[in-house]
């Protein structure tokens, strides 16, 4: 099994299954998108959020990542717009798409600032960027000393560094929420998700939303 094919199994495991399907609630949430609207998703590996998208919301998505490995098998998977380009230099004119987001693919992008200020000057209405948390449980069992499994590598942001990420940007009405405050899917963590507050900033995966324009 390919490294795409394995990672994108992941999401069909039941803790998979459930942490995308939650992340995907917090992400739709955030973004209200309206029928026929554009979107845009960077760094969208296999294209599972991608096509969650196109089938769920009712937008025109559109899929960036520099792995054609990944590409090809998002392709190959029913992901209908894909193409190769790097965050810190996205290949679309200003204000091509009404909403973008990046689903913790910065978490893994050196130039993460430059990254984001690519995303706000292609994106005409919001923008919704998926970070890991530093204040989670997952990050002191998976991110201490530089990280394990798939998250070596990795950057884990605290709420002030993700608010700080968009200082200088022109953006307005910046917002944070978190989810997978129990990074399992026993029946404890369900319960959690469904009483915690989404402005508790313990979880896992950290959504930092701004609006850009008027």
């Amino acid at each position: 099994m390919s490294d795409a094919a394995a990672y994108d199994a992941w999401y069909h495991t039941p803790r998979g299954c459930w942490i995308g399907e939650r992340e995907f609630e917090l992400l739709h949430r955030a973004l209200a998108p309206r029928l026929g609207e554009t979107l845009l998703d960077v760094g969208c590996g296999t294209g599972h959020f991608t096509r969650l998208f196109a089938q769920r919301a009712g937008v025109r998505v559109v899929g960036l990542d520099p792995n054609i490995d990944w590409l090809a098998f998002a392709r190959g998977a029913g992901t209908a717009a894909c193409v190769g380009g790097r965050a810190e230099r996205l290949p679309f004119r200003d204000a091509s798409f009404d909403l973008s987001i990046a689903v913790t693919s910065l978490c893994f992008v050196a130039a993460e600032r430059e990254a984001l200020r690519e995303l706000v000057r292609v994106t005409r209405r919001r923008i919704a960027i998926g970070l890991l948390n530093r204040h989670s449980l997952l990050y002191w069992q998976k991110g201490r000393g530089g990280g394990s499994g798939a998250y070596r590598g990795a950057h884990w942001h605290t709420p002030v560094e993700a608010r700080a990420l968009f200082d200088g940007l022109p953006v307005h009405g910046v917002t944070l929420c978190t989810g997978v405050f129990l990074p399992g899917a026993a029946p404890a963590a369900r319960a959690l998700e469904r009483v915690a507050p989404r402005g508790l900033p313990l979880g896992a995966f950290m959504l930092a939303v701004a609006d850009v324009g008027a």
